[in-house]
């Protein structure tokens, strides 16, 4: 399992795992839409994130939610995110900034503001010009599973899988890394990530969570996106996205222990704590 990632110029060791907070700037996100959209609520809470823990801010101006998600203009996608990183590069130049985005022009204008990593859900696949963007300026890249466009990729239709989803997840997957390499964007710049609960329902995305090993031999950082999702709801029968952080931190610690080392969460004190503890016993038990 590769130990380091690299971003930007910077080499971030993988040695402990790292909380990605999550910073919607957004009117309509599933959890958390509309509570951080003006730029002053956005950047207070990106503050609060990094005093509890967080190592990389994940900055997003379109929600997928499950429902109803509409795709937003480059331009308006742009006026929500830009102010963002630009400010947080500036007040906060050791943290990790992270744009989520799928458009190639606004990773592109995210980085030029000062942004180190581009998390793009839908694997590069909606924008041709991503891979490129993305090799040009050597920035981390997060490469996620998913189908379908941002309207539809987090709902279920298109949960269809002929056999093992394991199988079928990993080899797309796979296809999305490659045409990263072949772009030229380096090997130890990529992360990859399952997308839990993104075209998956809750068997799915529990398959792919208990076999995260098959995923981590790859020998890339492997990020998960559990925190709140659908799945934890269902199992715990807690409707309220904003009541399950506890099986979101449950849910986090077993992925750590299958192998994942980025954690993209709401709740980053709780994660933080719960993976801090996680890792002493791990490393206390190979001394």
């Amino acid at each position: 399992m590769t130990g380091t990632w690299t971003v930007r110029g910077r080499t971030v060791t993988l040695e402990h795992p790292l909380v990605m907070g999550i910073v919607n700037v957004t009117p309509d996100s599933f959890s958390d839409g509309g509570y951080y959209f003006s730029p002053s609520a956005a950047l207070a809470h990106a503050a609060k994130l990094l005093a509890e823990g967080a190592d990389i801010l994940d900055i997003g101006g379109e929600s997928t939610r499950p429902q109803g998600a509409e795709s937003v203009s480059t331009d308006e996608e742009l006026r929500r995110v830009l102010p963002i990183v630009r400010t947080l590069a500036v007040e906060h130049p050791d943290a990790l900034i992270s744009v989520d985005t799928v458009k190639s022009a606004v990773a592109e204008a995210a980085i030029e503001a000062g942004a180190h990593i581009v998390n793009d859900v839908s694997g590069m696949r909606l924008d041709p010009e991503m891979p490129s963007v993305c090799a040009r300026h050597d920035v981390g890249v997060v490469l996620m599973h998913s189908r379908g466009g941002v309207e539809d990729m987090a709902s279920y239709a298109h949960a269809v899988f002929a056999g093992d989803p394991l199988d079928e997840v990993l080899d797309e997957l796979r296809e999305r890394v490659e045409v990263a390499l072949e772009s030229g964007i380096a090997r130890d710049s990529i992360a990859v990530d399952p997308g839990i609960g993104f075209g998956k329902k809750s068997e799915h995305s529990l398959r792919l969570l208990g076999c995260l090993e098959r995923l981590a031999a790859w020998d890339l950082p492997v990020m998960v996106g559990v925190s709140r999702k659908r799945f934890i709801g269902e199992l715990t029968d807690t409707p309220d996205p904003s009541r399950r952080i506890f099986g979101s931190v449950g849910a986090a610690v077993s992925s750590y222990e299958r192998g994942a080392r980025i954690f993209r969460v709401h709740d980053v004190g709780a994660t933080r704590q719960a993976l801090d503890v996680a890792a002493a016993i791990r490393a206390a038990g190979r001394a």
